[in-house]
């Protein structure tokens, strides 16, 4: 270890990627190897996905900045994310696997994740890349390219250096927390967590179920959740055809009052509070939406949606549920790991509301943590 803590005090070299050629030999360098650091850096601000303005490699050799602007052909790169052979050492990795997903529809495997090596050692949640070099190597990571375009071009050399250190630390800190890791009784459950993160983004975001998502829906009767229905999936679809945001296409609490009000036309669209230019875009096509609605059977309406905090067993329980998690929380890990509020009340709603299906388990009934869902659920 000492050799490698001596060669991160130094700053990275890097060479920058931009054509096909020279991705491919990137790539099948990195595939010799066990372990490789990936970062990416993009923009999201207006889009339904984020767009992509760096890839981060480092293959325990070289660092390398990968500039997707020019370069046609990422087969070699896609190849390499699937490869069984290496592991890919990222931190924070939930929107990079986002990005994974949407431009080469691989995700990176096998994966670990360096912020949730760092919850099962005491770390508090969602520690940063910069804090763990500074607790582990007690060097300081320069920030201040964080807030950079990296959609413009050129880059300058600070932004470059900036975006080849997100990877440079990465695998010493991997190696260093891998060996600490390696004295408790986590590490099948550090790899059960990263899995489960890839596993949720494989699964899909239906429309048909978009309106769900929408901001007091549970609020609404059958018929009005119907509306929503219609409203959401097509503001789903509409987003990601031109990759706009969902709420600038329309926003869902507007959404709600079209649902509840069943306007008829674009000037009460207006009344209700929607934004001219919502109504000037798409008022017409709001109102079509709910003119589908006279060719729809009573019997297609979604049920009504049973909002849990409504149950008169809620408040206790979910305090019963935080006080037992505490109780049996093993020293060196924070409750929060075993389960968030929203874990909790996901158990509630299997126990009470699902008949506790089998085929349908919230992830406190799954794999390290069901032990702890199991002493949990007796309270239930």
């Amino acid at each position: 270890m000492p050799d490698i803590i001596k060669e991160i005090k130094s700053l990275p070299q890097f060479s920058l990627v931009t054509t096909d050629d020279a991705l491919a030999e990137v790539c099948m360098k990195a595939a010799s190897r066990s372990v490789i650091a990936l970062d990416t850096e993009f923009v999201r601000v207006r889009s339904y996905y984020p767009k992509l303005g760096l890839i981060q490699l480092y293959d325990g050799e070289q660092v390398s900045l990968i500039d997707p602007t020019n370069i046609q052909d990422f087969t070699a790169f896609q190849s390499l994310l699937a490869n069984q052979n290496v592991l890919k050492v990222l931190h924070a990795c939930y929107e990079d696997l986002e990005v994974f997903q949407h431009y080469y529809q691989q995700l990176p495997m096998p994966m670990m994740d360096t912020q949730i090596m760092a919850n099962f050692l005491g770390f508090q949640n969602s520690m940063g890349l910069a804090a763990l070099i500074k607790h582990y190597f007690d060097l300081e990571i320069d920030k201040g390219a964080s807030r950079t375009d990296w959609l413009a071009r050129p880059l300058t050399d600070k932004q470059l250096a900036y975006a080849a250190a997100d990877v440079w630390y990465l695998l010493p800190l991997y190696e260093k927390m891998l060996s600490v890791l390696a004295s408790t009784e986590w590490q099948s459950a550090v790899h059960f967590d990263c899995n489960l993160l890839i596993e949720k983004h494989t699964q899909s975001k239906p429309s048909e179920k978009a309106y769900l998502n929408i901001p007091s829906a549970w609020k609404l009767n059958p018929p009005e959740l119907m509306r929503l229905k219609l409203l959401a999936k097509w503001r789903q679809e509409e987003a990601i055809k031109r990759d706009l945001a969902l709420n600038f296409v329309v926003k869902g609490e507007h959404f709600w009052l079209v649902a509840k009000y069943n306007p008829k036309h674009t000037s009460e669209l207006l009344d209700l509070g929607l934004a001219p230019n919502e109504v000037r875009i798409h008022g017409k096509k709001m109102l079509q939406i709910l003119e589908q609605m006279k060719r729809i059977d009573e019997s297609e309406y979604p049920s009504e949606i049973i909002k849990l905090s409504d149950d008169p067993r809620y408040k206790q329980t979910l305090k019963a549920l935080q006080k037992k998690l505490k109780e049996i929380t093993p020293m060196g890990i924070t409750p929060e790991l075993i389960a968030s509020k929203r874990n909790l009340e996901s158990l509630m709603k299997w126990a009470w509301l699902r008949n506790k299906d089998p085929n349908n388990l919230p992830d406190l009934m799954r794999n390290w943590r069901a032990k702890f869902g199991d002493a949990l659920l007796k309270l239930l």
